[in-house]
């Protein structure tokens, strides 16, 4: 199986090559064409020259008595140029060439073919890239001018400047040649610097893999590196999983307190249960006392119950949450109003005082009714249960920028700062005038909470000078 490592190394090497061998071709391409160009221009120039220098020889119609003076001229121009150079007459002959050895060259007594003298007489002009039986077999540069009589005007011959194509191909050698070894060096310091960032991306990203793999063996304290020599996209990886591991380890926090709690919360009335049922059956409690602890047990039972809805209640919400097929619009003054009929008896019972501040108007809202009075009951019952006897119990409603806003309230004990954070956790209860509470099960402010958050609102407190209230919010419709 290949590795990140592997693949990106590869694809990054491949695609230096590729571009090395591109720029290579166009490059040898260009420059032969180049050197063509100037090879042709070159020799073009050398044989104007040439072909004027015969002119002024036969500015006296003597050209033909003056060979050898003009052949000192020929020559000089094909040194300096690096080529041969031919005076050919109109048939073809060659009459004089830059040789220096004039008894061994090969030019003398040869000729050119008579067709290209005539094309270049006819056209002043002419470049081929062409072999000339008996002379040059391979292929040459050859550049043909037409020498034309200064006095009468008439076609003396052609100038010819012959240069052999291997010349360029030597450079074109020579310059490939120290390109390829360019190449070689750039490919291989491409390929290492390839090979490091490969390796450090690589390196990375086993990182995060070696901590995912210890995170999922229980090592919930693990997290990866961020910053440093990380590119842009590994350090957002390496932040994701911090976040994601972050947020599992809370999850599992929570987990574990959950299992706890509930585990504390069920042990004690399955106790209670035990030990009044054990005590009945073994005849430790009296036949006459048996119906008040029979009581006692159903309470408890009763109590295990409640336990049980709420927890199924908030598995739901959590799971399914608050579905938009639920939500209706209904008026969240009328609900209140409900809400307070059903706890007439339990503040009578107290000698409460309800104080009720609802607008004049219908504050119409769109949410799960049944989830709202809910969320309801369960404040005014908590406010109900820890108002101090005679004291005040106090709901408003307002509008404000969209939203509806409920605060239920109640004097009594003032809960301390650093409890106000912990009443909406699961089974959570104050220390003192919470833990004696024998009716709830710790879960009523949770599922306020929860169902709250499940229609995208939250809900806050505040607990002063024997003053507790929490508000929450929702939305206002018309």
């Amino acid at each position: 199986m290949k590795t990140t490592f592997s693949r990106l190394f590869a694809l990054l090497a491949g695609l230096i090559l590729l571009c090395l061998v591109l720029m290579g071709v166009t490059f040898r391409a260009v420059l032969l064409g180049y050197l063509e160009d100037e090879t042709q221009e070159s020799l073009q120039s050398n044989g104007e020259i040439l072909a004027k220098y015969a002119s002024v020889y036969d500015i006296t119609g003597e050209l033909d008595n003056r060979w050898g003076d003009f052949r000192m001229g020929l020559v000089a121009v094909a040194q300096v140029a690096g080529t041969d150079a031919l005076l050919c007459d109109p048939h073809g002959n060659i009459r004089l060439c830059s040789c220096e050895d004039v008894g061994n060259c090969i030019h003398t007594g040869a000729s050119v073919p008579e067709e290209m003298v005539q094309e270049i007489l006819r056209d002043g002009e002419g470049f081929y890239e062409d072999a000339v039986p008996g002379l040059y077999e391979s292929a040459h540069f050859i550049e043909g001018v037409a020498v034309t009589s200064g006095i009468t005007g008439e076609q003396l011959g052609v100038i010819l400047m012959i240069a052999p194509r291997d010349q360029i191909q030597g450079v074109l050698a020579q310059t490939t040649t120290i390109f390829f070894y360019v190449c070689v060096v750039v490919l291989v310091a491409a390929m290492l610097g390839s090979y490091l960032l490969s390796r450090n991306q690589a390196q990375a990203l086993e990182a995060v893999t070696k901590a995912a793999t210890r995170f999922g063996h229980g090592e919930l304290d693990v997290r990866v590196a961020e910053g440093g020599k990380n590119t842009v996209e590994i350090d957002q990886l390496a932040r994701a999983f911090n976040v994601m591991a972050e947020s599992l380890a809370k999850s599992e926090k929570r987990r574990q307190e959950f299992v706890a709690n509930v585990s504390h919360e069920l042990k004690t009335p399955m106790t209670t249960i035990a030990g009044f049922l054990d005590g009945m059956l073994d005849g430790t409690i009296p036949e006459n006392q048996h119906r008040h602890y029979m009581q006692v047990v159903s309470d408890e039972v009763r109590r295990l119950s409640r336990l049980v809805r709420s927890m199924l209640e908030i598995s739901r919400l959590q799971a399914q949450g608050i579905s938009e097929e639920k939500k209706r619009r209904f008026d969240l003054g009328e609900t209140i109003g409900q809400v307070l009929i059903s706890f007439e008896q339990r503040v009578t019972r107290k000698s409460l005082r309800v104080e009720v501040e609802l607008p004049d108007r219908p504050v119409w809202t769109k949410a799960d009714p049944d989830s709202i009075t809910q969320v309801i009951y369960n404040l005014t019952d908590n406010a109900i249960k820890f108002c101090n006897e005679g004291g005040m119990l106090g709901i408003r409603l307002t509008t404000e920028g969209g939203k509806a806003r409920v605060t239920v309230q109640n004097t009594g004990p003032t809960v301390p700062p650093e409890e106000l954070p912990l009443l909406f956790d699961r089974f959570h209860k104050a220390d003192k005038s919470r833990s004696a509470d024998r009716e709830g099960v710790g879960l009523g402010l949770y599922i306020v909470k929860t169902i709250l958050n499940s229609h995208g609102e939250d809900i806050s407190v505040t607990s002063e000078n024997g003053l507790t209230a929490f508000t929450f919010t929702l939305p206002v419709v018309r």
